[in-house]
């Protein structure tokens, strides 16, 4: 579904990323693991269209996107959830979602979309006329995934998604993430430093560290890994 070759990637005037290469097929759930700093963010947002990509390509069901701007990316199913959620904080919580269904494809898909972000998030049903900024972390957190549901993708990025949350609201958030893909056949590309989350709920991983892939596998057995297990798991 998703090809990424030989990407490099330059942020502030220095290169982030080096000739980095990965795949997502269709309906798997595959994260991208390392320390802060190692270039996740980046890479999610070269793939959405947020940065330029200095040299490599990326292709999207064999067409290239890397020279596509971030909303013609957005309307053929790539929906990004970013680090922290990036929220209208002074929108309520069904004018977040709304700024979702954006892509025209999505607007026919409102209602079905609406109900899908409902069934999974009782929460924002329950507090849909309330604003953005009054809602706890984990909530702004489901809000941010919601919205991009609401664009009815077939590809769901999300950087960092439990980033500051408490253990329990994280456990929440990896198995609403685990039944979209699973259940709604949903592909998943997710970024994270909660590596043992990661590894337990996704099939690949791809661990990047000082802006290069240097270990990429089948998840089960990068958990049993014995650097992942000494510098990601203090094990």
């Amino acid at each position: 579904m998703l090809s990424v070759k030989d990407l490099s990637v330059f942020y502030d005037g220095l290169q982030a990323l080096f000739s980095v290469s990965l795949s997502v097929q269709r309906e798997m759930f595959v994260c991208i693991l390392g320390p802060n700093g190692a270039g996740k963010s980046t890479l999610l947002q070269t793939i959405a269209g947020m940065l330029p990509a200095k040299e490599g390509q990326i292709a999207l069901e064999d067409r290239l996107i890397h020279r596509i701007p971030p909303h013609r990316i957005a309307a053929m199913g790539v929906a990004f959830v970013p680090e922290e959620g990036w929220l209208y904080p002074q929108m309520n919580v069904w004018e977040n979602l709304l700024m979702g269904a954006y892509p025209k494809s999505a607007r026919k898909e409102l209602e079905k979309q609406t109900d899908l972000v409902f069934d999974l998030f009782p929460v924002l049903k329950e507090r849909r006329n309330q604003l953005a900024e009054t809602l706890s972390g984990g909530e702004r957190q489901m809000l941010a995934i919601g919205r991009g549901l609401m664009s009815n993708p077939r590809l769901l990025m999300l950087d960092e998604p439990s980033l500051g949350l408490a253990p329990l609201v994280v456990k929440d958030i990896f198995s609403i993430l685990e039944t979209i893909n699973r259940e709604k056949k949903l592909t998943i590309l997710l970024t994270e430093q909660n590596i043992f989350h990661a590894l337990r709920l996704s099939q690949k991983a791809y661990l990047i560290e000082n802006g290069k892939i240097t270990m990429s596998g089948n998840s089960h057995d990068l958990l049993a890994n014995e650097h992942i297990k000494k510098n990601y798991l203090g094990l």
